[in-house]
């Protein structure tokens, strides 16, 4: 029996759908400077960023523990405003046999109301004794709320 399931998250922010888009597409090693007690780093393993098929490792804290991820950018949609991860190595994957996150910001209205960024999580658990990744996915909704601020100050 698979195990594969998906959650998802909506978070307004200001900023535009572009702006933000442009932060985990092209620029995800500047994340750590828009919301450094959370994200620590991303730095380049392979390939380059705002590509396709790179391969970023991140650290990070996610409740109360520094971990790290390595992620694949499997695809980068500049029309829809859409980034997707997915995690090939790290603290994610002692408990998840697959972990794939996709950001996608879209514009409200005309876009001068700002953005939705939508934030959907596809995993499966090792078994049903892990827990469903709702701490992560608040890490998130939070991590987008220190960029937007970041990017409205800037």
């Amino acid at each position: 029996m698979s195990l594969v399931e998906k959650m998802d998250a909506d978070v307004e922010i200001k900023s535009s759908a572009e702006k933000f888009h442009d932060v985990f597409s092209c620029r995800p090693h500047h994340v750590k400077n828009m919301t450094p007690d959370k994200i620590h780093g991303c730095d380049l393993h392979e390939g380059d960023f705002g590509k396709q098929g790179t391969i970023v490792n991140w650290t990070y804290t996610h409740d109360g523990e520094k971990k790290v991820a390595k992620e694949l950018v499997e695809e980068i949609d500049d029309v829809n405003n859409s980034t997707t991860f997915k995690v090939i190595e790290g603290d994610l994957m002692k408990e998840y046999k697959l972990f794939r996150l996709t950001v996608k910001a879209t514009a409200k209205g005309d876009g001068k109301e700002g953005s939705v960024v939508n934030w959907t999580l596809e995993y499966e658990r090792m078994n049903h004794q892990i827990a469903q990744p709702n701490t992560l996915l608040d890490f998130l909704v939070n991590c987008t709320k220190d960029i937007d601020a970041h990017l409205q100050a800037n």
